[in-house]
């Protein structure tokens, strides 16, 4: 168990990203002063030889490996090859470095993605590797499975300590708002808010509305992450979620409401939506102290906030 952070050396990949910037914010409000980030312009962490020289820099003691290549249902279906192959060896390159380097332990980043795509609600750590993922992010949720070969096998042999973390649907504050690439809350705040400004008389919008997801708050996560590294030493992943199914039309409404578009939603039954259903089951993440705070009305609430007063400064 690592009691205090405050004088290790902790290493983010995806440190300057959504989930990594917020990550990095909580850890200095709990006064860690050795935070190192790598950036994407500086290092490939699909080179080999730009992760050995990230570790020879900075010499870590704990390594969060949030960095990906991922995006919403459109890029990801538009870009299998490419997602499977550079997460994968990200993933790969990460452990293997860190393990060289005698790091205390690394906790990497998965995704719902990895989960069967036909897996009982709510899907549970036990069942990751009990079917094949929905195909439309299937590359992405494979390439996130190998983290857990990995780590097991790293662990049976040497007992290096590397576990992988799935996470739900995040969404908050510096979210990504790229249409290109974005994830569904983002995306949606983005088209109200266009929608409204523009005055149009609907606004569309993927799928038929009923399929579901957790949605979990960025800096609920963010604790969850730290709770990982501090007090989770076993081979299984661990699931970090809201605990709470709720519907992309139900979404959709609250946004609307909330941004103020008097239009309709035109829903396009014709493109993908995804899984079904998705929920997380987080009785071990419970058992580490875990409670989301953030109820998804107060989330939404804080992220259109802070959307409205970034927009103008987004590409």
């Amino acid at each position: 168990m690592i009691q205090n952070f405050k004088n290790k050396k902790i290493l983010i990949t995806g440190g300057t990203g959504f989930l990594g910037s917020a990550l990095v914010n909580r850890l200095k409000k709990l006064k860690c002063k050795k935070i190192y980030t790598v950036k994407r312009n500086q290092y490939d962490l699909v080179s080999q030889t730009d992760v050995r020289k990230v570790f020879k820099k900075n010499k870590p003691n704990i390594v969060f490996h949030l960095a990906a290549a991922v995006g919403g249902i459109g890029i990801n279906s538009k870009n299998p090859g490419k997602f499977f192959y550079e997460n994968a060896i990200m993933n790969l390159n990460l452990i293997h470095h860190s393990f060289l380097n005698k790091v205390e332990k690394i906790i990497s980043t998965g995704s719902v993605s990895a989960y069967p795509k036909n897996t009982s609600l709510p899907f549970d750590e036990n069942d990751i590797w009990k079917g094949y993922p929905d195909e439309v992010n299937s590359s992405y949720g494979i390439a996130k499975r190998i983290i857990h070969t990995h780590s097991l096998s790293y662990f049976k042999q040497y007992k290096f300590k590397s576990i992988l973390a799935l996470l739900t649907n995040l969404y908050g504050p510096n979210d990504n708002f790229n249409p290109n690439s974005s994830h569904v809350i983002a995306a949606l705040i983005k088209k109200f808010y266009e929608g409204k400004k523009n005055n149009k008389k609907f606004v569309e919008v993927w799928g038929d509305g009923s399929s579901t997801r957790d949605f979990c708050f960025v800096e609920d996560i963010v604790e969850g992450l730290i709770l990982v590294a501090k007090k989770y030493n076993k081979t299984d992943p661990i699931n970090l979620g809201s605990g709470k199914e709720i519907s992309i039309k139900k979404i959709a409404l609250l946004i609307k409401k909330q941004i103020g578009f008097k239009g309709k939603i035109k829903w396009q039954k014709n493109k993908p939506s995804g899984s079904k259903r998705r929920l997380l089951k987080i009785k071990k993440a419970k058992q580490l102290g875990f409670r989301p705070n953030i109820s998804i009305e107060q989330g939404i609430k804080r992220t259109i906030e802070w959307y409205l007063d970034n927009c103008k400064k987004i590409k």
